[in-house]
C-alpha cells in the first residue's frame, strides 16, 4: 500500500495546527475565563437583568483623594465625608498625616479636608442644624505584648490642694523612692480639692464653737510610661510617685500614685478631644472635650437634640466602665449622663418616648459575659429591660441592627454576626423584635443566604433593606469576603438576590443612602490577602455604587418647589406632573455609618395628600419619631420607583 508523504508547505500547515490545538488545549481555561467574563458583563448590562437586579460600578476618585475609609456621613449638602484619620495605619499616626475627603456624587468631585486629630475609630451624629458632631479617636495604637519595649500602665496624679487645678503636660516625670521614672503619655489637668468647713458649737452653757476644716484629695488618670527599656522599668508593688519639677507645697500636694506598671500587651487608648464639622463651610471646628477618654464609641442622638455618649477604650486602653455623658449643643458641655455599662460601639436606636433600643450589635471589644445582652433602656430612670428570645444570641458581634422602615412600626432588625473577638464563628441568622409589644421579644426572620458578619445594611426610599458584603470569617480571614447583595423585603418578610458587587467589604466598612437613590459603600480592612493568610491584606480605597433596580424603569416621580424648612405637625407642598401615580412619602435621615453601624439612618412615613398638580405632607408631630435634623423626602410611585431626594429641614 502507497502512503502519501505531505510536502514542505503541507508539513508547515499542519504543524502550524498543530500547535494551535495544542495552545488551544492548554489555554482552554483562560480562554474559558475569558468567555465566562465577556457573557457575564454581557449579561449584568441587559435591560431586563437591570430593571430586575439592578448594577454596580466603581466611583472613579483620583488617587490624592484615596484614603481608608472608616467613617462616612452624608451631609445636608449632598455631599459624602468620608473621615479616616490615621487609617489603621500607624506609620501615618506617628507622622501625624490625619485625613478626610469630601466627596460630591452628583458632580462627581473631590476636596482634601484638614484634619485636626487622629478622628479613627472616634463616634459621631449628626446635630439638629446639620453639623457633624465628632468625639473621640486615638491616643495610642495597640502593641502586641512581644513589642512592648517599655513598662507602663496606668497613675493616679492626686491634688490634695483646694486652690489649684494644675495641667500636667504630656512627658510629666513620676520618679518613685526606688528611683524609677515614668513620662506621662498625655497631657492631664487633675481638679481641685475637695474642701469641706463644719461647725461643732460647745456644750450647753457654753459660747465657743470649735471649726473643723477637711481637704479631700482629688484625681486624675494618665497613661505613663518607663523611660528606661525594658524589664528594668517594671514595678509590681503600689508605689507613690513625686513629680519632678514641682517645689514648696506643691511637692506634698501633688503626687503619682500606681500599682503594678508592667509590660503586658497595650491596648488602643482613646481621647477626649471633640469636634464639629460644618458642612456649609466644609471646616472641622473644635468643641469642648468629652470628660472620659473614648475610642470606639458610640454617639447617638436624642429627641431633644442633645447627644449621648456611651463606652468606647479609655485612656488606658480600658473599656469605659458605664461613665456615660451627653453633650448640649446649645452650652457645649459634657455633663455625666445615666451609669450604664456596653461593649464598644454599641447598636442604641432612638424609639418612641424617647428611650433608646439596644439591639446587642457591637464590633468588639469588652468582656463575652457582659452588656451583651439586648434590651431597652430608660434613661430618665436608669432602668433596662432585657428583650430576649434571640437565636444564636452569642453570635452578635459585628452584626448589623437597622429600625425598620417606617420608624412609627418600631420594629428592629439584626443581620448576620460572628462570636466574640477573633473568632471563626459567624451567623445566617436574623431576627426581628416588635418593640410596640408589652413585652417584646426577638423572633427568628428569614436567614440571611450565607453565614455572614460585617453585613451593611441600608433603608431604602421604598421601604425595603439593602444589604451587601460581609464575610464569613473574621476580617475576611481565609478569602471568605461574600460577593453577594440581597434586598429584604418587611411586608413578605423575605430577601430577593440584587447584583453581585465586585470589591468585598469586611472590616471597616460602611454603606450610605445617597440622594438619588443609589447606594454608595466604602472601605474594608482584611487581616489577609490570600487564601493560605500568609500575605497581608491591603485596605480596600475604592468606592463602589449600587443602583437598584428602581431606577431602570422609564420614569421615576419629580418633586419641585416645596419648602426647605418645616416645622413637626405642619406640612409641605410640592408641585409633580405625577401627582395621581404617587403612592408613599418618606423622610428618612441621612446616614452617618462606621463599623457596619449607623444609628442615624431612619425613614418615617408621611400623610401625603394628593392634588391635582401637587402632593401636600405632614410631618409627624413626635419628636422622638421625627427628631430634628435635615431629612432627605423620597415620593414613590406605585411600582416603588423613588423620585430623588429633596432636603428638608425639620425644626
Amino acid at each position: 500500500m502507497r502512503v502519501l508523504k505531505p510536502n514542505p508547505a503541507q508539513r508547515r500547515t499542519l504543524l502550524g495546527a498543530t500547535l494551535v490545538a495544542m495552545a488551544a488545549g492548554l489555554n482552554a481555561p483562560a480562554l474559558m475565563d475569558i468567555s465566562r467574563s465577556r457573557y457575564h458583563e454581557f449579561k449584568i448590562n441587559k435591560p431586563g437583568y437591570l430593571a430586575r437586579y439592578g448594577h454596580w460600578d466603581v466611583a472613579d476618585m483620583p488617587e490624592r483623594f484615596q484614603l481608608n475609609s472608616i467613617h462616612a456621613t452624608l451631609l445636608p449638602t449632598g455631599k459624602v465625608l468620608l473621615i479616616a484619620g490615621s487609617g489603621n495605619d500607624i506609620r501615618l499616626f506617628e507622622g501625624g498625616a490625619f485625613k478626610s475627603t469630601l466627596w460630591d456624587p452628583a458632580r462627581k468631585t473631590f476636596q482634601k479636608i484638614a484634619t485636626p486629630k487622629d478622628l479613627f475609630c472616634s463616634g459621631h451624629t449628626q446635630l439638629p442644624d446639620g453639623r457633624l458632631l465628632i468625639a473621640g479617636g486615638t491616643a495610642r495604637y495597640e502593641v502586641l505584648r512581644g513589642d512592648v519595649k517599655r513598662a507602663g500602665g496606668a497613675m493616679l496624679i492626686k491634688n490634695e490642694d483646694p486652690d489649684k487645678a494644675p495641667v500636667f503636660p504630656k512627658g510629666t516625670l513620676f520618679r518613685s523612692l526606688g528611683g524609677k521614672e515614668y513620662a506621662s503619655q498625655l497631657a492631664v489637668r487633675v481638679p481641685r480639692a475637695k474642701k469641706k468647713t463644719s461647725t461643732r458649737h460647745g456644750k450647753r452653757g457654753k459660747s465657743h464653737k470649735k471649726t473643723k476644716v477637711t481637704v479631700t484629695a482629688s484625681e486624675a488618670r494618665v497613661y505613663v510610661e518607663a523611660t528606661a527599656p525594658g524589664r528594668q522599668g517594671i514595678t509590681n508593688t503600689s508605689e507613690q510617685y513625686e513629680i519632678k519639677g514641682l517645689a514648696g507645697d506643691d511637692r506634698h500636694n501633688f503626687y503619682g500614685m500606681a500599682n503594678k506598671l508592667g509590660m503586658d500587651k497595650k491596648d488602643f487608648q482613646g481621647i477626649r478631644d471633640a469636634y464639629v464639622f460644618d458642612p456649609f463651610t466644609e471646616k472641622y471646628i473644635r468643641t469642648d472635650p468629652m470628660r472620659q477618654a473614648r475610642w470606639y464609641p458610640t454617639l447617638v442622638s436624642l429627641a431633644d437634640g442633645r447627644v449621648l455618649a456611651v463606652s468606647g477604650l479609655d485612656d488606658i486602653g480600658q473599656v469605659v466602665p458605664g461613665k456615660n455623658e451627653i453633650y448640649d449643643p446649645v452650652k457645649r458641655t459634657w455633663p455625666a449622663g445615666p451609669h450604664r455599662y456596653f461593649p464598644t460601639y454599641p447598636t442604641l436606636l432612638l424609639l418612641k418616648g424617647g428611650k433608646l433600643f439596644y439591639s446587642g450589635s457591637n464590633p468588639g471589644y469588652g468582656p463575652a459575659a457582659q452588656g451583651r445582652i439586648p434590651g431597652v433602656w430608660d434613661l430618665k430612670h436608669n432602668t433596662f429591660r432585657p428583650v430576649r428570645g434571640l437565636p444564636d444570641p452569642t453570635v452578635l458581634e459585628t452584626s448589623s441592627s437597622v429600625l425598620l422602615p417606617p420608624a412609627q412600626d418600631q420594629k428592629v432588625m439584626v443581620l448576620g454576626g460572628g462570636g466574640v473577638g477573633e473568632s471563626r464563628t459567624s451567623t445566617a441568622r436574623t431576627a426581628i423584635a416588635d418593640l410596640t409589644a408589652p413585652h417584646p421579644v426577638y423572633r427568628r426572620g428569614p436567614d440571611l443566604p450565607e453565614k455572614t458578619r460585617y453585613l451593611n445594611s441600608v433603608i431604602m426610599p421604598d421601604d425595603t433593606v439593602f444589604t451587601t458584603g460581609g464575610s464569613r470569617d473574621y476580617r475576611g480571614r481565609g478569602a471568605s469576603d461574600i460577593l453577594q447583595a440581597q434586598i429584604y423585603h418587611p411586608r413578605s418578610r423575605s430577601f430577593t438576590p440584587a447584583a453581585a458587587p465586585t470589591v468585598g467589604r469586611d472590616y471597616h466598612t460602611e454603606a450610605l443612602l445617597l440622594p438619588d437613590g443609589r447606594v454608595a459603600v466604602f472601605g474594608s480592612d482584611p487581616l489577609f490577602g490570600d487564601k493560605d493568610n500568609t500575605r497581608p491584606g491591603t485596605f480596600e480605597q475604592r468606592v463602589e455604587v449600587y443602583t437598584p433596580p428602581s431606577l431602570y424603569r422609564t420614569s421615576r416621580p419629580r418633586l419641585q418647589g416645596g419648602a426647605r424648612q418645616v416645622h413637626r405637625g405642619h406640612t409641605v407642598t410640592y408641585t409633580t406632573a405625577e401627582a395621581a401615580r404617587i403612592r408613599t412619602a418618606r423622610l428618612i435621615h441621612p446616614g452617618s455609618a462606621t463599623h457596619v453601624t449607623d444609628v442615624d439612618q431612619r425613614s418615617v412615613a408621611l400623610d401625603i395628600r394628593r392634588g391635582r398638580k401637587s402632593v401636600t405632607v405632614t410631618v409627624p408631630k413626635d419628636p422622638t419619631v421625627v427628631p430634628s435634623g435635615w431629612y432627605m423626602l423620597f415620593v414613590t410611585d406605585r411600582h416603588g420607583t423613588p423620585s430623588k431626594g429633596a432636603w428638608i429641614h425639620v425644626r
